[in-house]
């Protein structure tokens, strides 16, 4: 891919990297972005922010799509397809569709038969970590017919993309099954450090977690378990909302996935409310269990 004009949808931490991480890359002649950031209340700011980087803002999805070659969706995995759809109203045909969000296999694919039917050109992602930091290096898989020759452009750029199938699907499964683990470790973490610190028995837990997994520091992971989940909840509730439908394309309950996306969606709850301020990445872990305790001496 040569001579392109780059469109971000959704331009906030994850398309701020891509859309900062890209701008001047070879062959890359212009970085646009839309977000509904840039409407309403507040936009001014929003838009002199983003232009201070080097982006130029969009109006609307219209006005994105109608220069954009390489479209890269980067927004919450609740929105995936309407974001697909509204684009499929407007991209060129011809224009690649890269489509970073977490969502299931079967959502992936609807996206790509609306963009496909209006001509364009989807490629799906699994984003296999998180982006920050890595910035635009962080491992990647790419699916779709277009997967392979879009991942030679990526990589390119000093990218980290890898073409694992032409059908769609794949690389959302393997993500999504991998999100399950991943996520479900910083809930388990949560509520079995919180459990601990309530009953005072920490200091027993924790050593045989380390005997049993030698090659952890379980202290230094749970504080960031913690933060992580503090800072990212809804966004990674709104993913194993997902990765339950992952499990439930395949015909299985998701217990497990479900319950995951509760306990993620109650500490985002208790973020938005204000229980963990002032608490950092480098807080200890017992400060985060702490002012959940709090909340249940409050009856919250």
């Amino acid at each position: 891919m040569v001579n392109i004009s780059l469109g971000i949808i959704g331009f906030g931490e994850v398309g701020g990297v891509f859309g900062r991480g890209l701008l001047g890359q070879t062959g890359v002649q212009t970085v646009q972005a839309w977000d509904l950031k840039f409407a309403g209340a507040g936009s001014e700011a929003a838009r002199a922010a983003t232009s201070a980087d080097g982006i130029v803002p969009t109006d609307n999805m219209a006005s994105l799509c109608v220069k954009a070659t390489l479209l890269i969706s980067a927004v919450t995995a609740s929105n995936t397809l309407a974001v697909a759809e509204e684009a499929a109203q407007h991209v060129r045909p011809g224009t690649v569709f890269l489509d970073l969000n977490s969502a299931s296999p079967g959502t992936k694919q609807r996206a790509a038969a609306a963009i496909e039917a209006a001509g364009g050109q989807y490629v799906e992602a699994g984003v296999m970590t998180s982006v920050p930091p890595y910035g635009i290096k962080v491992p990647m898989l790419l699916g779709g017919a277009q997967a392979a020759e879009l991942a030679r452009t990526l990589n390119g750029w000093s990218m980290n993309a890898k073409a694992v199938s032409e059908k769609l699907g794949v690389a959302s499964a393997i993500k999504m099954s991998r999100s399950i683990m991943i996520k479900g470790l910083e809930s388990l973490v949560i509520e079995a450090y919180t459990n601990a610190r309530a009953y005072g028995v920490e200091d027993h837990v924790l050593p045989t977690l380390r005997e049993t997994f030698p090659q952890i520091d379980w202290s230094q992971q749970g504080a960031y378990f913690f933060s992580r989940v503090v800072q990212h909840g809804k966004r990674r509730a709104e993913e194993m909302r997902e990765s339950a439908n992952t499990v439930k394309e395949t015909g299985f309950e998701p217990f497990m996935a479900s319950a995951i996306a509760q306990k993620q969606d109650w500490v985002a709850g208790l973020a938005r409310d204000g229980v963990f301020d002032g608490l950092t990445g480098k807080s200890p872990w017992q400060e985060y269990a702490d002012r959940l305790l709090a909340q249940r001496k409050n009856g919250q």
